[in-house]
């Protein structure tokens, strides 16, 4: 591929712009289609919107403004006056609906120093509730200026999902303008000149743009959401500029060495055009495991992520040859000139600080191996006590941010109103004096369990024979009293009221029970996920290097940089230990999906440095050397572009850190944190100790795997650059041997060198 592109180049460019126009096109003309409401959760809540999609409902959006005063009553003709102002300017907007006074509908504290008004928006239809909620928040406000001495203020699903919008929006292209510049810049660092720092970038930009447009057509047959299209530039844009970083860098110094271009590309192509094409299958198969757990946004996730990396892949091996093909040298312009002399020195003898690690590990590698396992075993240890939930609302979002204030306000005054079950009643017959009998004794019976609180409201669809129960639940939402209460109306109460009655379903939705049903789905889902993702890395490493030690080793140190991640993740944001430097508070608990997608992410990336690292560690034994220089050979040699990939995986993944969401803070710490301790203390540490106390164990493969297909590179490359381990000196006298590299004729000599240079 590599080869055909550079002798090709003019063609493989273009092929690659007409790629990224007509995917980009196409997709923006067939348009995305987005998960239904029933699609996004499993269990009751699920069937509970079928039955509602089916019979043509569309749920109102519900809202409600909180009037309270620590004075004043709700008899007080003050506060009467104020709630009669709200009730006139929410109902002159003209876009709500069945808006309740508080002293018809008994929506008053029980302290009587608060009050409900209640209603409903006009349309419920997405995008335009969010638009014309805007407008009703703008007269509530109204009212607000001209009661200063009370708190007048609004909530419900429409404002909150309107917030949410605009803060998901806000944050996205805040991470979208951040992360850009920031891997621009640290590719300036990595290779000291302008040229070949915007090229990475410049790909993985083209390779996100046409992934866009291909995950837009392929949500006609797979949904799509928004949490894919955060995923989608998280993931990327990472690997994107890694996969490029690893291929450029090979080639710069196959020509450093003395290489023709041809001949640099020949080989940048078969060994990191190969790491990269590895790399982009192991994640591509890490993400396929989302599709086990059955829930929609993640296979949304999963399929975004896999068609990004797959596309940046392709580039990769393509265009980017061809593009370093045109380019020639000129790949150096714009060199910074004390960045580029840096580069150069390191490029020579190897990164200086990654030498002075990599001397004592080689020499100690038994205390190095229980040292590093050490430090990776107490950044997990908190990970004992990690403990997962679907955060509320007002965990979800920042320490005094006013929606989360009004929200505690309402949940405290009127509890479990901000967030009450819905029972979807689909009945044969709704008018039949049997199913009237069955209502009336739920509201009872809800009632006498004291988990279960008034208001309950009653909406019923006759036409439909579907009915609409609300009712408030006890605790603040996703506490043990919210648990217990869903609990007694999903096995006691609807079962012997609505569920008496032969052909009626009454499945329980509403915030409780969508967290509670998603943690049910996502417990059953951990071990098959778990499982895939494991054994098909150990099957691709196995297959790739041929060697079992090199596959376990992979899958263990993997799952020891997935265990250091959680372990900060429960120190941080469960715990609250240094969260106040993220800007955060502990919430005393992890998002519930984000341990399960951490550890399919992490596992496909962990593997990019993995393949990139023993890839060059193999070449140098496949060549001569023994285990151990080729240890130290494909460290030294690599130590530089897994740094400053890393270093790009970390600034992206940290700016998801910096977001407004608690959910998005985790994932991109979580993240960045695992690339980090992997980049470093494991493939700077871990993986060269181990090695070197496995010695040629390394290689070893069991005859009867023989028959595995194999998938390890075996192509014959050009000259190797890698020298051959120190001579032994020959005694005096007679002159001193020339040290030879492998596979070169004593003979072969550079242009322009003499024998003693080589």
């Amino acid at each position: 591929m590599g080869g055909w592109s550079a002798r090709h180049r003019r063609t493989a460019v273009a092929g690659w712009l007409l790629f990224v126009v007509l995917a980009a096109w196409l997709g923006g003309l067939a348009g995305s289609v987005k998960l239904g409401d029933a699609e996004q959760m499993p269990g009751e809540v699920a069937r509970a919107q079928q039955i509602l999609d089916d019979a043509g409902i569309k749920s109102p959006a519900g809202e409600s403004v909180i009037i309270q005063s620590t004075t004043l009553t709700t008899a007080d003709p003050a506060f009467r006056s104020a709630v009669g102002e709200v009730l006139g300017a929410v109902g002159r907007t003209g876009l709500t609906s069945g808006a309740r006074s508080p002293y018809q509908s008994g929506a008053v504290s029980a302290d009587k120093h608060a009050a409900l008004v209640q209603f409903t928006m006009a349309d419920a239809e997405g995008t335009e509730t969010d638009k014309q909620v805007s407008t009703v928040l703008d007269a509530v406000a109204a009212v607000q200026a001209h009661h200063p001495d009370l708190v007048i203020e609004e909530f419900g699903s429409a404002s909150a999902d309107k917030w949410f919008q605009d803060q998901f929006s806000d944050d996205f292209a805040r991470a979208e303008w951040t992360a850009v510049p920031l891997a621009l810049g640290i590719l300036l660092i990595a290779f000291g000149a302008l040229v070949a720092a915007v090229l990475p970038v410049m790909l993985a930009l083209t390779a996100f743009i046409a992934a866009g447009g291909l995950v837009a057509l392929s949500s006609h047959l797979l949904h799509t959401s928004d949490d894919a299209g955060s995923v989608m530039l998280l993931v990327g844009l990472a690997v994107g500029v890694d996969y490029c970083l690893f291929y450029l860098r090979r080639e710069r110094e196959e020509r450093a060495a003395g290489h023709d271009p041809e001949t640099a590309l020949r080989i940048a192509a078969a060994t990191s055009g190969r790491a990269v094409l590895v790399s982009g299958l192991t994640v591509v198969v890490a993400m396929a495991g989302m599709f086990l757990t059955g829930i929609a946004d993640f296979q949304a996730m999963s399929m975004a992520t896999i068609v990004v990396v797959v596309v940046a892949v392709l580039g990769s091996v393509t265009v980017l040859p061809a593009l370093l093909s045109m380019l020639g040298d000129r790949v150096e312009k714009g060199r910074v000139p004390l960045l580029h002399r840096l580069r150069r020195s390191d490029a020579a003898g190897g990164s200086r600080v990654w030498n002075a690690v990599l001397t004592p590990v080689l020499r100690r590698p038994l205390a190095a191996a229980v040292l590093s396992t050490g430090v990776l075993l107490a950044l997990a240890a908190p990970l004992l006590t990690l403990r997962t939930a679907n955060l509320t609302f007002e965990q979800q979002l920042p320490k005094g941010n006013p929606l989360v204030q009004t929200y505690q306000r309402i949940d405290a005054a009127f509890p479990g109103n901000p967030a009450p079950a819905l029972v979807v009643v689909k009945a044969a017959d709704l008018g039949s004096p049997q199913m009237k009998r069955a209502i009336a004794d739920f509201r009872s019976a809800a009632l006498a369990t004291g988990q279960l609180h008034e208001p309950i409201e009653v909406t019923l669809h006759s036409a439909e024979n579907v009915a609409e129960i609300q009712v408030p639940l006890a605790g603040s939402g996703n506490d043990k009293a919210s648990e217990d209460a869903l609990r007694t109306l999903r096995e006691d109460v609807v079962p012997r009221t609505l569920g008496a009655v032969p052909g009626t379903e009454a499945p329980v939705t509403g915030s409780t029970a969508g967290s509670h049903d998603f943690n049910q789905q996502m417990s059953r889902s951990v071990l098959p996920v778990f499982g895939f993702v494991i054994a098909f890395a150990f099957l691709l490493m196995l297959l790739s290097f041929r060697s079992l030690a090199v596959a376990v080793t992979a899958v263990l140190l993997n799952l020891l940089s997935v265990g250091a991640a959680y372990g900060v993740l429960s120190l941080v944001f469960q715990h609250g230990i240094g969260a106040s430097l993220l800007g955060t508070a502990g919430v005393g608990a992890i998002e519930s999906w984000v341990p399960l997608f951490l550890f399919v992410i992490l596992f496909g990336l962990s593997m990019d440095y993995h393949v990139f690292v023993v890839s060059r560690i193999k070449e140098a034994h496949d060549r001569g050397m023994d285990t151990r220089s080729a240890v130290s050979y494909g460290i030294r040699t690599t130590a530089g572009v897994v740094s400053s990939a890393a270093v790009i995986m970390v600034a992206v993944f940290a700016v998801f850190g910096t977001l407004s969401m608690q959910s998005m803070k985790q994932t991109g710490v979580g993240l960045a944190v695992a690339v980090l301790v992997d980049a470093t203390v494991i493939r700077g540490v871990l993986l060269p100790s181990v090695m070197t106390l496995l010695g040629e164990r390394n290689w070893y493969l069991p005859r009867w795997l023989n028959r595995l297909p194999d998938l390890s590179h075996t192509e014959a490359l050009p000259s190797a650059t890698a020298p051959q381990p120190a001579p032994v000196p020959v005694p005096a006298p007679g002159p001193a041997p020339v040290p030879q590299l492998v596979g070169r004729a004593p003979d072969d000599h550079r242009p322009g060198r003499s024998p003693a240079d080589v």
